[in-house]
């Protein structure tokens, strides 16, 4: 998802690069059987917290380890490994959100999963580009999340409106739906990765790509939401609304329809008078094949200079990505399952997930095309959304004064 924090990629790469040539990776334990595993994840709030303490125990058991579990907040992650590199005391097991695994892989801090026999046959091929760096696989990810339009089913009733499917259907649809105090459409295009994380439907299915966004194309999609602001179907106060405060518009009834994700259902179900469903994310025109970003986390195996340890973490990152496991993961975290085979049994069990499940299968990873560099991309992306929002510039002016700044 996109609670994404902001890495000093050159400052990490050189570091860690730098350590580890140094040592030649983290410490090696002592010589002996393998009877515990250190992991070091960013699950420390509830229920996360919980789910992978439960998930993780029941791995360790199966594989006759002991995990001793370390969880960070999300900001902190990154910062924790740098320390963990230079004191030679990387985890065994390494979480990282998806975007930042090529920049910790770059580094030779990680291990390709594929040299302790792991592979990614059968996952969703974007789930596959985003834990690749360089041609080697370096992770493996068990669920993944992306986002999706959903809609107050009462009040587009009432209106006499269908979920729209095309941008032209969106801004009639919002239009119509906004009255008063609320809106017809809320979404979060802040300047921060949400912000982008946001856009990215829009730009890609528009067909932008992140390599150049001063296009037509790119440029088109940032209109569409201009026009949602400028027209009053959407709050000026997107610029500074982040996907919380968007749930929380959608919530109260101020907005109509949003662009949000499942990790929301939980404060959803807080408002059991809420009668809600969503649907894919519109393209420019009908039949368009949308284009999302995928979230979520993958699971790696740290350079630890001790073969046995590593070869037991492997073991973990294998169960965790079980059918099984991804299965239960999915169903309590309200989250897809990363291999498409399992899609059609998950969806018959929770049919709330059939939006974002379908979605899956043609997202995109953030990093598949820049790999490291997105981070640069993704500052150049929100910085134009916000010009052009905040009136600053034209789209494409605001496009291409972000992309040559």
């Amino acid at each position: 998802m996109a609670r994404r924090r902001a890495v000093l990629a050159t400052v990490l790469a050189t570091t860690v690069a730098t350590v580890l040539t140094a040592c030649g990776g983290g410490g090696s334990a002592p010589a002996g059987p393998v009877t515990s595993l250190r992991v070091l994840d960013y699950y420390n709030n509830e229920p996360d917290k919980t789910v992978y303490a439960q998930a993780l125990d029941a791995c360790g058991q199966q594989n006759g380890v002991t995990i001793e579990r370390e969880a960070v907040p999300g900001s902190s992650l990154i910062a924790k490994v740098l320390q963990q590199a230079s004191s030679k005391t990387l985890p065994d097991v390494l979480m990282l959100d998806n975007p930042d695994l090529q920049q910790i892989a770059a580094t030779g801090a990680l291990n390709p999963v594929s040299d302790f026999g792991l592979n990614a046959d059968g996952y969703a091929p974007g789930i596959v580009a985003a834990s690749t760096y360089d041609g080697k696989l370096y992770g493996l990810q068990p669920i993944t999340n992306t986002i999706g339009l959903f809609y107050n089913k009462d009040i587009l009733a009432q209106a006499g409106v269908q979920p729209p499917k095309t941008w032209d259907e969106l801004k009639d649809a919002a239009k119509k739906l906004t009255s008063g105090n609320r809106y017809g459409i809320a979404f979060t295009a802040t300047a921060d990765y949400e912000g982008t994380w946001q856009f990215l439907p829009f730009m890609w299915t528009a067909g932008g790509d992140e390599k150049d966004i001063a296009t037509p194309q790119t440029a088109q999609a940032l209109q569409l939401w201009v026009d949602l602001v400028n027209s009053g179907s959407a709050s000026k106060s997107v610029v500074t609304w982040g996907q919380a405060d968007v749930n929380e518009q959608f919530m109260a009834g101020n907005a109509a329809m949003m662009i949000n994700g499942p990790w929301q259902y939980p404060v959803l179900a807080k408002n059991p008078a809420l009668h809600y469903d969503v649907v894919p994310i519109p393209g420019p025109q009908a039949g368009a094949t949308p284009v999302a970003p995928l979230g979520g986390e993958t699971w790696t195996i740290p350079r630890t200079g001790n073969k046995d340890r590593q070869a037991k973490a492997a073991k973990i990152v294998e169960c965790l990505n079980t059918d099984a496991s991804q299965m239960a993961l999915a169903t309590t975290r309200s989250t897809v399952p990363t291999k498409s085979a399992l899609i059609q049994q998950f969806v018959a069990k929770q049919p709330n997930m059939a939006a974002f499940s379908t979605a899956v299968q043609t997202a995109r990873a953030r990093t598949g095309e820049l790999g490291a560099e997105w981070p640069k991309a993704a500052t150049r992306i929100y910085t134009a959304v916000q010009k052009a929002l905040t009136g600053g510039a034209a789209p494409l002016a605001a496009l291409q004064q972000a992309q040559s700044g």
